[in-house]
Protein backbone atom coordinates (compact mmCIF):
# COMPACT_ATOMS: atom_id res chain seq x y z
CA UNK A 1 0.00 0.00 0.00
CA UNK A 2 1.56 3.28 -1.11
CA UNK A 3 1.18 6.12 1.38
CA UNK A 4 1.79 9.84 1.31
CA UNK A 5 2.31 9.83 5.09
CA UNK A 6 3.74 6.80 6.83
CA UNK A 7 3.09 8.23 10.28
CA UNK A 8 1.51 11.25 11.96
CA UNK A 9 2.74 12.62 15.27
CA UNK A 10 1.57 14.94 18.02
CA UNK A 11 4.35 16.48 20.09
CA UNK A 12 3.81 16.89 23.86
CA UNK A 13 0.07 16.27 23.40
CA UNK A 14 -0.73 14.16 26.47
CA UNK A 15 -0.54 16.10 29.77
CA UNK A 16 2.42 15.11 31.92
CA UNK A 17 0.04 14.35 34.78
CA UNK A 18 -1.73 11.75 32.62
CA UNK A 19 1.61 10.22 31.59
CA UNK A 20 2.65 9.93 35.23
CA UNK A 21 -0.71 8.40 36.16
CA UNK A 22 -0.34 5.72 33.46
CA UNK A 23 3.21 4.90 34.57
CA UNK A 24 2.20 4.74 38.23
CA UNK A 25 -0.77 2.54 37.38
CA UNK A 26 1.37 0.26 35.21
CA UNK A 27 3.94 -0.16 37.94
CA UNK A 28 1.23 -1.28 40.36
CA UNK A 29 0.12 -4.14 38.10
CA UNK A 30 1.86 -7.45 37.58
CA UNK A 31 3.96 -7.34 34.44
CA UNK A 32 4.80 -10.23 32.14
CA UNK A 33 7.39 -11.08 29.54
CA UNK A 34 6.45 -9.60 26.18
CA UNK A 35 5.92 -12.11 23.37
CA UNK A 36 5.34 -11.91 19.64
CA UNK A 37 2.22 -13.01 17.80
CA UNK A 38 1.11 -16.61 18.28
CA UNK A 39 3.02 -17.23 21.51
CA UNK A 40 1.68 -17.77 25.03
CA UNK A 41 4.34 -16.69 27.51
CA UNK A 42 3.05 -19.21 30.07
CA UNK A 43 3.75 -22.16 27.74
CA UNK A 44 7.24 -21.29 26.51
CA UNK A 45 10.19 -23.53 27.34
CA UNK A 46 13.71 -22.20 27.91
CA UNK A 47 14.78 -22.60 24.28
CA UNK A 48 11.68 -20.81 23.03
CA UNK A 49 12.26 -17.97 25.48
CA UNK A 50 15.86 -17.65 24.32
CA UNK A 51 14.76 -17.56 20.67
CA UNK A 52 11.99 -15.08 21.47
CA UNK A 53 14.40 -12.68 23.16
CA UNK A 54 16.48 -12.52 19.99
CA UNK A 55 13.45 -10.74 18.49
CA UNK A 56 11.84 -9.05 21.47
CA UNK A 57 12.94 -8.37 25.02
CA UNK A 58 10.69 -6.22 27.21
CA UNK A 59 8.06 -6.40 29.91
CA UNK A 60 4.41 -5.48 29.45
CA UNK A 61 1.23 -4.82 31.40
CA UNK A 62 -2.25 -4.91 29.87
CA UNK A 63 -4.82 -2.18 30.58
CA UNK A 64 -8.46 -1.74 29.56
CA UNK A 65 -9.38 1.44 31.41
CA UNK A 66 -11.82 3.84 29.76
CA UNK A 67 -9.97 6.95 30.91
CA UNK A 68 -6.87 5.89 28.97
CA UNK A 69 -8.79 5.28 25.74
CA UNK A 70 -10.63 8.58 26.19
CA UNK A 71 -7.29 10.38 26.29
CA UNK A 72 -5.69 8.65 23.28
CA UNK A 73 -8.44 7.77 20.79
CA UNK A 74 -9.19 11.35 19.66
CA UNK A 75 -5.61 11.61 18.39
CA UNK A 76 -6.03 8.39 16.41
CA UNK A 77 -9.08 9.87 14.71
CA UNK A 78 -7.30 13.15 14.04
CA UNK A 79 -4.19 11.48 12.63
CA UNK A 80 -6.32 9.20 10.45
CA UNK A 81 -7.89 12.29 8.90
CA UNK A 82 -4.84 14.57 8.79
CA UNK A 83 -2.60 11.94 7.18
CA UNK A 84 -5.19 11.19 4.51
CA UNK A 85 -5.56 7.50 5.39
CA UNK A 86 -9.25 7.67 6.27
CA UNK A 87 -9.24 4.05 7.39
CA UNK A 88 -12.48 2.69 8.84
CA UNK A 89 -11.93 1.56 12.43
CA UNK A 90 -14.25 1.06 15.39
CA UNK A 91 -12.49 -0.90 18.13
CA UNK A 92 -9.30 -0.64 20.21
CA UNK A 93 -7.51 -3.61 21.69
CA UNK A 94 -6.14 -3.69 25.23
CA UNK A 95 -3.55 -1.01 25.94
CA UNK A 96 -0.02 -2.38 26.17
CA UNK A 97 2.09 -0.59 28.77
CA UNK A 98 5.71 -1.49 28.03
CA UNK A 99 8.87 -1.06 30.04
CA UNK A 100 12.24 -1.27 28.29
CA UNK A 101 15.16 -1.55 30.71
CA UNK A 102 18.82 -1.34 29.75
CA UNK A 103 19.56 -3.78 26.94
CA UNK A 104 15.91 -4.42 26.09
CA UNK A 105 14.44 -3.82 22.63
CA UNK A 106 11.95 -4.97 19.98
CA UNK A 107 13.44 -5.78 16.57
CA UNK A 108 11.81 -5.13 13.17
CA UNK A 109 8.15 -6.11 12.98
CA UNK A 110 4.74 -4.93 11.82
CA UNK A 111 1.62 -5.05 13.95
CA UNK A 112 -0.89 -6.35 11.41
CA UNK A 113 -1.69 -10.01 10.76
CA UNK A 114 -2.24 -11.78 7.46
CA UNK A 115 -5.82 -12.75 8.40
CA UNK A 116 -8.67 -11.20 10.42
CA UNK A 117 -9.18 -12.23 14.02
CA UNK A 118 -11.26 -15.36 14.60
CA UNK A 119 -13.01 -14.89 17.93
CA UNK A 120 -16.39 -15.55 19.52
CA UNK A 121 -19.23 -14.00 17.53
CA UNK A 122 -20.00 -11.48 20.27
CA UNK A 123 -16.36 -10.39 20.53
CA UNK A 124 -16.01 -6.86 19.03
CA UNK A 125 -12.69 -7.84 17.43
CA UNK A 126 -14.06 -10.88 15.59
CA UNK A 127 -13.43 -10.66 11.84
CA UNK A 128 -11.45 -7.43 12.12
CA UNK A 129 -7.83 -6.48 11.44
CA UNK A 130 -5.35 -4.07 12.95
CA UNK A 131 -5.37 -0.87 10.92
CA UNK A 132 -3.87 1.91 13.03
CA UNK A 133 -1.22 1.64 15.73
CA UNK A 134 -0.40 4.34 18.25
CA UNK A 135 2.65 4.68 20.50
CA UNK A 136 2.74 7.16 23.38
CA UNK A 137 6.03 8.26 24.97
CA UNK A 138 5.63 8.22 28.75
CA UNK A 139 9.24 8.90 29.78
CA UNK A 140 11.32 12.04 29.92
CA UNK A 141 14.12 11.65 27.35
CA UNK A 142 16.57 12.66 30.08
CA UNK A 143 15.75 9.44 31.95
CA UNK A 144 17.10 7.04 29.32
CA UNK A 145 19.38 6.69 26.32
CA UNK A 146 18.73 4.64 23.20
CA UNK A 147 15.32 3.04 22.79
CA UNK A 148 14.57 5.01 19.62
CA UNK A 149 11.47 4.16 17.62
CA UNK A 150 12.46 3.63 13.98
CA UNK A 151 10.38 3.06 10.85
CA UNK A 152 11.37 1.16 7.72
CA UNK A 153 9.27 2.04 4.67
CA UNK A 154 9.70 -1.36 3.01
CA UNK A 155 7.11 -0.98 0.27
CA UNK A 156 9.31 1.26 -1.83
CA UNK A 157 10.81 0.09 -5.13
CA UNK A 158 13.14 -2.89 -4.53
CA UNK A 159 16.00 -1.23 -6.44
CA UNK A 160 16.03 1.63 -3.94
CA UNK A 161 17.71 1.59 -0.57
CA UNK A 162 15.43 0.89 2.36
CA UNK A 163 14.29 4.09 4.00
CA UNK A 164 14.88 3.92 7.75
CA UNK A 165 13.75 6.92 9.75
CA UNK A 166 14.10 7.65 13.45
CA UNK A 167 10.88 9.03 14.91
CA UNK A 168 12.59 11.76 16.92
CA UNK A 169 9.37 13.80 16.93
CA UNK A 170 8.01 11.77 19.86
CA UNK A 171 11.01 12.08 22.16
CA UNK A 172 9.32 14.70 24.40
CA UNK A 173 7.27 13.09 27.16
CA UNK A 174 3.58 12.99 26.28
CA UNK A 175 4.18 12.84 22.53
CA UNK A 176 2.53 10.18 20.40
CA UNK A 177 2.70 8.79 16.90
CA UNK A 178 -0.03 7.08 14.87
CA UNK A 179 0.81 4.87 11.88
CA UNK A 180 -0.80 2.19 9.69
CA UNK A 181 -0.31 -1.17 11.39
CA UNK A 182 1.37 -2.72 8.34
CA UNK A 183 4.31 -0.27 8.50
CA UNK A 184 7.53 -1.92 9.70
CA UNK A 185 9.12 -0.49 12.85
CA UNK A 186 11.38 -1.34 15.78
CA UNK A 187 12.48 -0.11 19.19
CA UNK A 188 16.27 0.08 19.41
CA UNK A 189 18.05 -1.27 22.51
CA UNK A 190 17.94 0.96 25.57
CA UNK A 191 21.50 1.90 26.55
CA UNK A 192 20.78 3.54 29.90
CA UNK A 193 17.81 3.96 32.22
CA UNK A 194 14.25 2.82 31.45
CA UNK A 195 11.84 3.78 28.67
CA UNK A 196 8.07 3.60 29.25
CA UNK A 197 5.53 3.62 26.44
CA UNK A 198 1.89 2.83 25.76
CA UNK A 199 0.77 1.07 22.59
CA UNK A 200 -2.78 0.61 21.34
CA UNK A 201 -3.88 -1.25 18.19
CA UNK A 202 -7.07 -0.01 16.56
CA UNK A 203 -9.19 -2.40 14.53
CA UNK A 204 -11.67 -2.28 11.67
CA UNK A 205 -13.20 -4.48 9.02
CA UNK A 206 -10.80 -5.79 6.32
CA UNK A 207 -10.06 -3.43 3.45
CA UNK A 208 -12.44 -3.74 0.50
Amino acid sequence: MNLTNYYWYFKSAIPLRICDDIVKYGQQLQDQMAVTGGFDYKKLDNKQIKDLKKKRNSNVVWMNDRWIYKEIQPYVNQANQNAGWNFQWDWSESCQFTKYNKGQYYDWHCDSWDKPYVREKDDPSNGKIRKLSVTVSLSDPKDYKGGELEFNFRDQDPDKKQSIRKCTEILPKGSLVVFPSHVWHRVCPVKKGSRYSLVIWNLGWPFK
